[in-house]
């Protein structure tokens, strides 16, 4: 049997490639412990700056695994909602690492696949990739965050019609709506997801898991409550040897030297 996931690395960037290309990458729950290991891993690994998130095969990923569900309705309620936080705990596995974590997206993301591709920090996308909320389709409702992810970015009523349609929406449509961070001709996303992962992992690791944090609570905060966390973390930043090395780089007028704080990519 084929490994769920691929693994890869180019330089500081650890590349993570969904590999059930049979079945359009749809998902499982052995996908779900791989990866959700896989980034576990990573936030531990000094010589990881950032994350890559791709799909085999010329597609993210389908979904769901329809047949698997299928069969799911005659378990109990709690065998189900078991199966189903194997998801759920995939998805706050994405949200919750330190390390910067940047979807690339080539054909289909669909339902869970589409929830996964939002829960990244950041989206790259092909121009003709095909994304939906794709649930209202087989009877079923949104799982994996996907109503709360597009939520931060469209209007109740944008975030309703896409949901009870279920409709195609093209890359460059969910660009316009704001999820997708850079449109990529066809069979380049992973490449440019790839150099901008390179980017950002050149930066200051611990400032950059607190830039995600407060990125990911921003959406939810009031005013007061973003600008408690704000102080919190500036604080802590003001006392590492990143910022030694960031405002000494300025002063300096040279390039900081980040990777040498946190030792050499493997």
């Amino acid at each position: 049997m084929d490994a769920p996931l691929l693994t890869r690395r180019d330089g500081a960037v650890l590349v993570l490639s969904n590999n059930n290309v049979a079945a359009r990458n749809a998902l499982s729950p052995e996908f779900y412990a791989a990866l959700t290991t896989a980034l576990r891993e990573a936030a531990a690994d000094p010589g990881v700056g950032a994350i890559v998130l791709t799909g085999e095969g010329g597609h993210f990923c389908s979904g769901g695994d329809l047949r698997q569900l299928a069969k799911r309705r005659e378990l109990p309620v709690q065998e189900r909602r078991a199966k189903l936080e194997g998801l759920h705990d995939l998805v706050r596995a994405v949200r919750d690492c330190p390390k910067p974590v940047i979807a690339a997206v080539e054909g289909a993301a669909a339902g869970a696949g589409l929830s996964l591709a939002l829960a990244c920090d950041m989206l790259v996308a092909a121009k003709n990739a095909v994304f939906s909320v794709a649930y209202v389709k087989v009877g079923l409702t949104p799982d994996g965050g996907a109503t709360a992810f597009l939520a931060e970015f469209v209007s109740r009523q944008v975030l309703t019609e896409l949901c009870l349609t279920g409709e195609r929406i093209s890359g460059e449509r969910l660009h316009q709506l704001g999820p997708v961070n850079r449109l990529a001709e066809p069979g380049t996303a992973l490449a440019e997801a790839v150099t901008l992962a390179a980017q950002v992992a050149a930066g200051p690791s611990q400032a950059m898991a607190r830039i995600k944090d407060l990125c990911r609570q921003a959406p939810r905060n009031t005013l007061e409550q973003q600008l408690e966390l704000e102080a919190q973390h500036m604080v802590r930043s003001q006392e590492t040897n990143e910022s030694l090395e960031g405002i000494g780089a300025f002063l300096d007028k040279r390039t900081p030297d980040y990777a040498k704080l946190r030792g050499p990519a493997a």
